[in-house]
Formats: structure tokens, C-alpha cells, sequence
């Protein structure tokens, strides 16, 4: 007998967490969707309040992957503690890309701002840096849907905001689920929210044109992923070939990993 999937929760009111999402519900391949419960995205957890905590415990989660590096670590601060839960950092390259760089976007004075960002430059760094993730950390996106094909469900994937490492880690994992490029697009660009942004903390005067040069990296533009599904397509020619070759995803491991998180 077939049972009923559990209907996706209400998003909850977290206040230490943002960005936070259950993937339940979007289409994927020969008509299924993927259940709810099984996949979770969102930013980091360090801030999490007792509530917070309390709400993902409920998740009954197997697998937290932590994308971020040492140096968020060291910043934000780990992950709280969940009771039975197993964490997994991947470390992959962040787009803002090392310290020196978020002293800049802290503490910058305009100038600096302007040369570094200004003019395009830090649209076309998101847009290079989703590439080059694509085409350089095929170990790690290999080795989480390797996990969630063997059985490390339910899963909540995170870096820093939840928009970029982990936006192209679900991106990735939908792929292989059938998932359409326009609907990952779609839940991309959810994490534009208002209330799912990254809060910027600066220490230094946040003007107008402040404002307009950091924007870029703190949206989620369908430029970035764009620049993610090109680099699948320069270096692997076809989806099935960057999950087989690329990712070492057999048809076998692609079709338990489709059991597993479909309905």
C-alpha cells in the first residue's frame, strides 16, 4: 500500500536562521515532484535561537551539509548542536572569496568600493565564481548525491546566506532529480525575499551608491546560475553527462537518488 507523503509544513518564523526552505512540491522528472520533508535549504545555523532549534530538530533531519569555509566559521560562528544529526562540511569557494575580501565589504571606504565592484565588476566576479564552482568542486557535489542516493535523508544543505554554495548545491541536486532549469531558477530567486536576504553588517558609512555596488553580491540573479548551467554545458556537453562523468553518478545511483526524494 502506497502511503501519503506529508503535506509541506508552513514556513516556519525562524529568528536566528534565514533564508530557509523545504523544496517539497516542485516538479521533477516523469511527473513526480519531490517530497516534502526530505530536502531543506538554508542559511547558516549558528544564530539559531532555542525555537530555531527546536524547529529543525523536529525536521527529523539525518544530514546537515555545512558549505561553508574556515574563515565564515570563524566569523559567523559553527552550527548549533542537533541532537543525532550529522554534519558534513564541504567547504566550497566562496564567491566573495577569502577574508581580505569581506574586510573590504565591511570596512571599504567608496573608492575602494568603486574600483573593486564598480562598473560591472561585481556582477561579473558572482557570475565567474558560479562557473568556476561548477567546473572545480565536482568531488563535493559528486559526494552529497552520492549521500542523499545512499540514504543520508532528510537533508538540509547551508553555506553562509543559503543563496550561492548552497543555491548551486540544490541546483545541482535537482538536476539529477529531473527537476527543469526555469523551476530551479524559480526557487533560486526565492532567496531574493526580503525576509530571506543576507543582513550585511558594515562598520563603515552604507550611502546610496555603498548600497548599489554590494548589491550584486548579495542578490540571486538568473546571470549567476545561468553562468553554472553554461560551464555544464562548455565541459560536459549535456546534464547526463555532467552527473555521470563529472559527478560519478551511475543511472542506477540516479534512479535510487529519484526514489528516494520523489513521490
Amino acid at each position: 500500500m502506497t502511503q501519503t507523503p506529508p503535506a509541506p509544513q508552513a514556513e516556519p518564523e525562524l529568528v536566528g536562521v534565514r533564508n530557509f526552505r523545504d523544496l517539497g512540491g516542485l516538479p521533477a522528472a516523469d511527473g513526480r515532484r519531490v517530497r516534502p520533508g526530505v530536502l531543506f535549504r538554508s542559511g547558516h545555523l549558528a544564530h539559531a535561537t532555542e525555537a530555531d532549534a527546536a524547529f529543525f530538530a523536529s525536521l527529523g533531519l539525518h544530514t546537515v551539509f555545512d558549505f561553508r569555509n574556515a574563515a565564515d566559521i570563524a566569523l559567523e560562528g559553527p552550527d548549533v548542536a542537533l541532537p543525532g544529526v550529522r554534519n558534513v562540511n564541504l567547504p566550497l569557494s566562496d564567491p566573495a572569496d577569502g577574508s581580505e575580501f569581506w574586510r573590504m565589504v565591511r570596512d571599504g571606504d567608496l573608492a575602494t568600493l568603486r574600483s573593486v565592484l564598480g562598473e560591472g565588476r561585481a556582477a561579473d566576479r558572482m557570475a565567474a565564481s558560479y562557473h568556476t564552482i561548477i567546473t572545480t568542486r565536482t568531488a563535493e557535489h559528486g559526494r552529497v548525491v552520492r549521500a542523499l542516493a545512499e540514504g543520508d535523508v532528510p537533508a538540509l544543505m547551508h553555506c553562509a546566506a543559503g543563496k550561492d554554495r548552497a543555491g548551486l548545491s540544490v541546483a545541482v541536486t535537482l538536476l539529477a532529480l529531473g527537476v527543469p532549469a526555469d523551476v530551479i531558477e524559480a526557487d533560486y530567486l526565492e532567496s531574493n525575499a526580503p525576509h530571506r536576504r543576507y543582513r550585511v553588517r558594515r562598520d563603515a558609512e552604507v550611502s546610496a551608491e555603498v548600497s548599489e555596488l554590494l548589491s550584486p553580491l548579495f542578490e540571486a540573479r538568473a546571470s549567476y546560475l545561468e553562468a553554472a548551467f553554461v560551464a555544464i554545458g562548455e565541459v560536459w556537453g549535456s546534464t547526463e553527462r555532467y552527473l555521470s562523468e563529472g559527478l560519478g553518478l551511475s543511472a542506477e545511483g540516479r534512479s535510487v537518488l529519484q526514489e528516494r526524494l520523489l513521490h
